[in-house]
Order: C-alpha cells, then structure tokens, then sequence
C-alpha cells in the first residue's frame, strides 16, 4: 500500500560518494532485516521498523491486515537483488517468490526508519539506448574525448533525455550539449535553455542572507521568533532555532511540514499549493526532530521560512529581492521563478525517474527553498562571481556565505557544502525535483567551476563529480 505522502521525490544533498555508500549500507541493513521477519510472517516486527509518518498513514492494525491478507500468501522471499538506489534515497529490490516476482521500493527518514515501503510488479528494466545520443562535443581534445567518456554513462541511460555542461577553467568557458530538450525534436540543449534548478536556489538565498546580514539589517544568531507571528513564535520548540541553522541545516526542523502533502491539490506538483497560512498554522504546533545547532539534517522547510523572514525584513518579495540584490547587478536576465512568454519557449521538457513526462514544479511560500529556473550561461555568470569577488557589496555577501559554519560529519558554509573530489575541496550543490537533476561546484584556488543540468530525474552527481577527475 503506497500512501500519499510517498509520492514525493524530495530536493537532495549529497555531501560525498562515501554519505552515498553509506545510506545505501544503512537501508540494506533494514531491508535484511525485515526480509527475515517477512519470512517468518512477523507483521508486527516489520512495522517495528516504521517512522512516524509511515505510522500516521497506516496503523499496526491496518498494516497486518496488509501483510496477512496480500503479502504474507505469496510465501517466502526466495531470493532478492538491489536493482537501483535512487538519489541516495529509494532501493529497489526486485523480489522472488515461488510463484511471482516483485519489486520492493524502500527508503528511510532521518531515523532509519521505514518511510517507503512499497510492493509492486517487477519491472524489467529498460535497455540502455544503443544509438549514440547526439551532442555538440566534438571530442578533439583528448579532454573533450575523456568528457564524453564520462557523460555517455548518464545520456545512455533509457531514462535520461538531455543534459548541458558548462565548464569555467581558469577564465575558459567549454559548454557541451547532449540529448534533446524535448524528446524526438532531436534538438541538443545549450547554455541559454532554461531548466529547474532545484535545490542550488538554496544558494541564492543564502546570498540574500549574507546581503541583508552585511547591510546590518539582521544576523546570523537572530532567533527566528524575533520575525515571526506572535501566535507562531509562542511555540517554544521554535525559541532557540536561530537564521544560521536554517540555512545550514541545523534548526531542528523536518525535511518537510507534515501538512504539505495534506494540501497537495496534484501530488506531481506538490508545493504548489503550500501557503504561507499552511506554513504558520504548521509551525504553531511543531515539534523538532533535534535540538538547534547539534546536528546537521537537510531541510527545505528551513530554507522556505528564511526566505519568508528576509520578505519581512526587506519588504520585497523573493522574486524583487532576487533581481534587486543579485540577477540585475550580474546581468544574469535568465535566472527567476517564473517565465514569462517571451522566455517560456527555451525552458525544456522534464522527465521523471522513468523517462515519461512529469509537470516542472511550481511554488509558493516554500519558493527560497528550490524555485529557480536558470540557464548554463547565467550559472557560470553566478559561479564566476561566486569564485572571483571583488569588494562591493554582493561580492562581500558571496565571501560571507563561503564562511564554514558546521562541520560535524558534514561540512557546510551558508547553504554551500563542501565536498572533496581527489583531494580537492569543493564548494558544492545540487539540485532535484520529480523531473530535474542539477549540480554545481567550484574551488576558487583552481579556479575551476562546472554546471551540470539535465531535465532528467535521474541524478546527474556522478557526472559532476567525474568531470571534475578529469580535468582538475
């Protein structure tokens, strides 16, 4: 039984290929575990392994009338193979019984507990495709040789459709265009297609932040309650949640408020509908996952109630504060939440982690959190910014959200984190939405950048991370 709130593909950040392993270890780890009380037809021992979430949707009572009634008849698991760990997050385990195979989705929350677990008809999986997908890398160099190599392992895919690549090595732009912006139009992306950003808009608020911190109009260890509602701040869980540990991951605060997928008119586009009203009435009775400051735990409610905050203290919206504070100054013109219809027709079609297509994801009061849509060219105009500042007064906000500000098991600036790629630091995000994938990093030492968009859901990290082997 799939419950709604399992239809979400949340926003990721993974701070290292060894987080990736990890993860992996740790959801094989339950899924061993509950093969073996599967097995012995333990329903009460499976749930056992439930999160909260997972038990508000579906009772013990509820759950061993699942696993009596549908499971449980099917017999023992013969035999069970990982088939895929979706971004650091959904194992797919295809299943065989006596009489049937099936395929098992299972992920956990931010306690190691169940958050999906889903029985389906196995699928076998598509082919890669045969046919070189085209591209405008000529591959004459024997970097550009070396790139494709490593991009053929994504663009191949059966469920990846186009991907554009912008490199920025000590002053040089190199762009690469792979795939098609929409399916069949046979037409390659490139560097002034737009294309959902997801979760990098995290660093553009966190560059807001740092903005308004310098003009001294907030700080960084101002409590949250100081901008928020009499009627929300009243909450006490909320009182030592301070701006850094909503930007840097620390506040407490669930990934997402539980009364998101409630109010979800369309579960492929599921913040659409969430208010500013949803957000207070969440926050009123909230309680936190960890205590502020003490642990790192990605949230993009954080992110979403600092953007609301900086609305407050700025009087503008995201949008004008966006445009004001950072797109006008870097005439970045192909950077914003929405598109007008002059824009509109160079945005790509999005395609979900099967390959079919999926709506681009709209927002509301959770916008600050991954609402951006963007372009290569503006990209590499916002990272060279971010790697080569000067001394005005954006340039002093992109020093400030450098500053690392937590480094328990992961090491993270404002909204930045820092990853390691052959002995190299990074200033690193990424970016995922159900039909997106991003991933953006630069070392201002190097001076090396790369971007990576594809309008793919399928996570476009290993060819970041890759690209960056190769040429730094």
């Amino acid at each position: 039984m799939r419950s709604a709130f399992t239809l979400i593909i949340f926003f990721l950040v993974v701070s290292t290929a060894n987080a990736q392993s990890r993860q992996q270890q740790k959801v094989d780890s339950v899924f061993q575990k509950v093969k073996i009380y599967f097995n012995q037809k333990n329903a009460d021992a499976i749930y056992n392994f439930a999160g909260s979430d997972f038990q508000k949707e579906l009772s013990i009572d509820a759950f061993n009338d699942v696993a009596n009634k549908q499971l449980f008849p099917l017999g023992e698991i013969k035999g069970s193979t990982l088939i895929s760990f979706v971004n650091n997050n959904v194992a797919t385990y295809k299943l065989n019984f006596s009489t049937v195979t099936l395929q098992l989705l299972m992920s956990l929350d931010k306690k190691d507990k169940l958050e999906l677990f889903l029985f389906q008809d196995y699928k076998e999986p598509i082919a890669n495709k045969t046919a070189l997908v085209a591209t405008t890398n000529t591959r004459r160099s024997s970097i550009e040789i070396k790139i494709d190599s490593v991009v053929r392992t994504y663009i191949q895919k059966s469920n990846t459709v186009g991907l554009c690549i912008g490199i920025l090595n000590k002053g040089k732009v190199s762009v690469f265009g792979y795939g098609e912006t929409i399916k069949r139009t046979g037409k390659i992306p490139n560097a002034d297609n737009f294309f959902e950003i997801g979760s990098i808009t995290k660093t553009f608020t966190a560059t807001l932040l740092a903005w308004y911190v310098n003009e001294g109009k907030i700080k960084l260890e101002d409590p949250v309650t100081k901008f928020l509602p009499d009627s929300v701040s009243a909450n006490p869980e909320l009182a030592k949640i301070t701006l850094l540990n909503l930007i840097n991951h620390t506040s407490g605060l669930a990934r997402i408020p539980d009364n998101l997928i409630s109010h979800a008119s369309d579960p492929l586009n599921p913040y659409k509908d969430y208010t500013k009203t949803l957000l207070f009435q969440y926050l009123k009775y909230c309680k936190l996952e960890n205590k502020p400051g003490e642990k790192y735990a990605y949230s993009n409610l954080g992110v979403g109630l600092l953007g609301t905050i900086l609305e407050n203290v700025s009087a503008r919206s995201y949008g004008q504060m966006l445009n004001e504070v950072i797109c006008k100054p870097l005439n970045m013109f192909s950077t914003a939440q929405y598109l007008n219809p002059l824009l509109a027709p160079r945005f790509v079609q999005v395609y979900n982690s099967d390959g079919d297509e999926t709506p681009a994801w709209d927002f509301d009061v959770l916008a600050p959190c991954g609402a951006l849509r963007s372009t290569v060219n503006d990209l590499l105009i916002y990272v060279k910014a971010n790697m080569y500042p000067g001394t005005d007064q954006l340039s002093k906000a992109f020093l400030l959200t450098q500053k690392v500000t937590f480094a328990r098991d992961v090491k993270i600036a404002l909204a930045w984190h820092i990853i390691t790629v052959n002995g190299l630091n990074y200033f690193f995000h990424n970016g995922g939405t159900n039909g997106s994938s991003s991933f953006l990093a630069f070392n201002p030492d190097k001076q090396l950048a790369i971007v990576v968009l594809s309008n793919a859901a399928e996570s476009t990290d290993k060819v970041g991370t890759d690209i960056l082997k190769v040429i730094q």
